[in-house]
């Protein structure tokens, strides 16, 4: 494992990057609704990022079947977890949820956040599910300051969601991020406080819940070999942010300022 510790000018370069993350996400929040299909937002999202000078990092990156991502943003909706391709036929609907996934390359560094979306009325039980998902988000990252372990967090996420009787996804996790959209550490959204890789000033980390209503269980769709899927085809909630470790508090580089501001509402 090789952990890269980042200067305070390489994570002003990561702040700029996850901040263009939030406006695109923002921008995205303008056009969900009944009607449109998924492969519109992908435009959407693929225009405004490169128009802001930058490159979305998911457009060809490859899975472990050698499939490279066809879009560049996953767009999961309903029992897909994450990793949704974005498609004509998949035509939102009011009562959906949208999990969105944004990633850009800016100046050198990464920016990588997520955030789960109401399509028209959205039953109550859903919508627990997703602000329940949200809260724990928050949770992991006050557990991410220097001087803790990554265990501290998946502990802090499990415990919460867990004692709404929800599932937590084990075979995707968090990830360290910088050059390199992926580096090391993972960061699971489970786990045993005080286990697992000390917390530095300077670690940059992408801490993302993804939170089940149902059973924890999940599988790959065969048919495209990226979505990821729910066993029980229970909705699933996905929220991202990317955050800077150091003493005392987490510093948020992403945001979801633009989103809640264009949403109305904060769950």
């Amino acid at each position: 494992m090789k952990i890269f510790l980042k200067t305070e000018d390489e994570i002003e370069l990561m702040r700029r990057a996850n901040q263009l993350v939030g406006k695109t996400l923002g921008e995205l929040a303008k056009h969900i609704k009944p009607g449109v299909n998924t492969l519109q937002l992908d435009r959407i999202a693929d225009e405004f990022i490169r128009d802001h000078g930058a490159v979305p990092t998911f457009k060809g990156f490859p899975n472990p079947y050698g499939n490279p991502f066809p879009a560049s943003i996953c767009t999961s909706v309903n029992d897909a977890v994450v990793h949704g391709v974005p498609n004509e036929k998949t035509v939102l609907k009011d009562g959906d949820i949208i999990s969105i996934d944004c990633g850009t390359l800016l100046d050198g560094f990464n920016g990588d956040s997520a955030y789960t979306f109401c399509v028209g009325d959205v039953s109550p039980e859903v919508k627990q599910l997703l602000k329940v998902t949200k809260e724990s988000l928050y949770i992991g990252i006050e557990n991410a300051v220097a001087g803790k372990h990554i265990g501290d967090i998946g502990s802090a996420i499990q415990e919460h969601c867990e004692s709404y009787g929800y599932g937590v996804v084990r075979e995707l996790t968090g990830h360290g991020i910088g050059r390199e959209m992926h580096e090391d550490p993972c960061v699971p959204n489970y786990g045993r406080r005080g286990n697992g890789t000390l917390l530095k000033a300077g670690m940059c980390i992408a801490i993302e819940p993804m939170i089940t209503m149902g059973d924890k269980a999940v599988y790959m769709d065969a048919n495209d070999r990226w979505t990821i899927r729910t066993r029980d085809h229970q909705c699933a909630a996905h929220f991202e942010h990317t955050i800077a470790v150091y003493r005392g508090q987490a510093e948020i580089l992403s945001s979801f300022t633009e989103i809640e501001a264009t949403e109305g509402i904060l769950y």
